[in-house]
């Protein structure tokens, strides 16, 4: 990964990149600079609605700001209501029978969301560079996993827009039934949301809602795994984008045998980590994104030591300026914590003992999310067993944060309710309608 990094890097006219991770930090704002080049970001532009930016005349402004200098990086304009009511009566105008949304052919769409993916893939590079100023993730992150993920998404959805198709059904008596598969109509997608927006939505006139709520994932280890590919796994399920991950498998459950053993190597693993400026080679970890997470992630380790969990390491901030924290390690924690109730999307590992398949299959559904597991073993049976026993959207067996557009996304319980990715989705953003015409003369 290092020599691609080079080569990308490379490629974007940097002649050098400084070593010093502890003392160098992005250039100026909109700017990215090097010995002999300057690379200028582009502008963010007004709200896109029909085709067009709105320019706006009273609008107001949102500030974004580097995470790991504190700088500003730009403004965003801000959307208001008329915005909104514009960019739905839009959408719902391409969704009216006689639009040229509505006759384009199937494989038409596929084509525009194919071609969408080859010009995501073209600027990939000035994507993940916008990303690591952005919210601080790594660059190789946003480069190899994010943007990776984001074409890899739009082509799998660009070759199923043509094979979305109904039913015949064999109904008694002279009549002849088929199904098809509309489109609901105009989605609105909401990053972050918050947990009131079901009920929101229930009041105004039943919308559909998917949401994806976030989780408090166990990852379990069984003394009969391969423990330095567990300890790996268990480290890049938690401290992968600073922790900031809804699939974070933030409490780690290690049987008795091997948890001594677990917690030393996950220490060490997590003292070696390299902190810096996200867009430099070699960095593990960039800053949270943005204070208000800082604070929760810092208010939450406090809670960790008051309640008698073992700090191992980390637990400070790091570095000035930047919204850096050490990687954190607690170990001998008890369900009743804080920190083992609440996710806390932050880099702060929870290593909890058990002794029995049973008791760990009870502790780790105790808990109002169900979002993901992970289970590490190598008796088979007992893979079967656990996974089929915990109450979660999505479990993996030996891996962790195994994902790919094909398989469903979502979780049970209070981490949601639908799901994204793969055929599930589809179910998401289409009806069912049945059609059922009466024929003369029934021939089935």
């Amino acid at each position: 990964m290092q020599g691609a990094d080079q080569h990308i890097r490379s490629s974007l006219g940097f002649s050098s990149v400084p070593k010093d991770t502890s003392t160098c930090r992005p250039g100026e704002s909109n700017q990215l600079r090097s010995d002999n080049k300057t690379l200028v970001l582009p502008q963010p532009q007004p709200p896109f609605i029909l085709h067009c930016c709105k320019i706006h005349g009273l609008g107001g402004k949102i500030p974004v700001y580097n995470p790991a200098t504190g700088k500003l990086l730009c403004e965003v304009e801000e959307a208001d209501n008329e915005d909104v009511d514009k960019a739905v009566r839009s959408a719902r105008a391409a969704f009216e029978m006689g639009s040229l949304w509505r006759s384009m052919d199937a494989s038409d769409r596929g084509q525009l969301l194919t071609r969408l993916a080859d010009l995501v893939e073209r600027d990939r590079l000035l994507l993940a560079t916008l990303e690591a100023l952005d919210s601080g993730k790594v660059f190789l992150m946003a480069y190899f996993v994010d943007l990776m993920a984001t074409i890899k998404t739009l082509r799998y959805y660009g070759g199923w827009a043509d094979k979305i198709h109904g039913k015949t059904i064999p109904v008694d008596g002279e009549y002849f039934t088929y199904t098809r598969h509309e489109p609901i109509g105009v989605c609105g997608q909401i990053i972050p949301v918050g947990k009131l927006i079901q009920k929101a939505a229930g009041d105004s006139n039943l919308k559909r809602v998917t949401l994806e709520l976030g989780g408090k994932n166990p990852n379990i280890v069984f003394a009969d795994c391969d423990l330095e590919y567990a300890v790996e796994q268990a480290h890049s399920g938690l401290f992968f984008n600073q922790g900031q991950c809804c699939l974070a498998g933030s409490r780690v459950f290690v049987e008795e045998p091997i948890y001594k053993e677990f917690v030393r190597r996950s220490v060490e693993k997590a003292k070696s980590k390299v902190l810096g400026n996200p867009l430099l080679p070699g960095v593990d970890q960039g800053p949270q994104i943005d204070q208000k997470q800082f604070d929760k992630i810092m208010e939450l380790i406090e809670s960790g030591k008051r309640e008698g969990a073992t700090l191992e390491c980390g637990g400070a901030v790091w570095g000035h300026p930047g919204l850096f924290i050490q990687p954190t390690v607690f170990s001998n924690v008890t369900d009743d914590m804080r920190i083992a109730k609440e996710e806390i999307f932050g880099p702060v590992q929870q290593i909890m003992c058990f002794r029995s398949v049973h008791e760990v299959i009870q502790r780790a559904n105790t808990t109002h999310y169900g979002l993901a597991a992970g289970v590490f073993t190598s008796d088979i049976d007992k893979a079967l067993t656990v996974s089929s026993a915990l109450q979660a959207g999505m479990v993996w067996v030996n891996c962790y944060n195994a994902m790919s557009a094909q398989c469903p996304f979502g979780g049970f319980k209070m981490s949601g309710n639908g799901r994204e990715l793969g055929e599930y989705a589809l179910q998401e953003y289409t009806e069912v309608k049945a059609v059922t015409i009466k024929i003369s003369q029934k021939n089935s």
